[in-house]
């Protein structure tokens, strides 16, 4: 695989995305790449009678575009040569994803994973298996480490009964 030039990390700010910066940072460390941390506001829908209606044609609130480019602008690769630019779009996330890395020529797109699977995944839907299927660069789909996700509980295990 040749060294990577653009790297483009889409975050929604969950700890799925914050892993996923820390392998992009590091890809982008290794390869000497620019690294574009892409957030996409979504389009607010008018929702009557619990039938999603149509998208809001103000779009987010200038306060919510604010709150997101404050929280944007924090996140920083723990390596500071690696060049980084924080990028704002609106609309649906993986059209925005998509038109990002193909203007800007991305090599990569380094995205979280929940890795839901079954009816979370029938429900929720999946940015991230929507970009693998459309990109027309390499995706690197990262989840978070299982004890990270989820911490396990020791339970005592009960010893069967003898009966005589």
């Amino acid at each position: 695989m040749g060294r990577f030039k653009t790297i483009l990390h889409p975050t929604d700010f969950s700890p799925h995305s914050q892993h996923a910066f820390q392998m992009a940072s590091h890809l982008a460390a290794d390869s000497g790449a620019r690294l574009l941390v892409l957030h996409v506001l979504e389009q607010p829908v008018i929702v009557a009678s619990g039938t999603m209606m149509a998208p809001m044609p103000t779009g987010p609130s200038a306060e919510l575009r604010q709150m997101a480019c404050e929280q944007l602008a924090k996140i920083k690769p723990e390596d500071s040569s690696v060049a980084v630019e924080h990028i704002t779009e609106e609309g649906d996330p993986v059209t925005a994803i998509l038109d990002v890395a193909q203007e800007r020529d991305c090599d990569l797109i380094v995205i979280g994973s929940h890795g839901r699977t079954g009816l979370g995944r029938l429900l929720m839907g999946s940015v991230a298996e929507q970009i693998v299927r459309r990109a027309a660069c390499a995706v690197l789909t990262v989840k978070l480490p299982q004890a990270a996700e989820k911490p396990r509980v020791k339970t005592a295990r009960k010893e069967p009964t003898k009966t005589h």
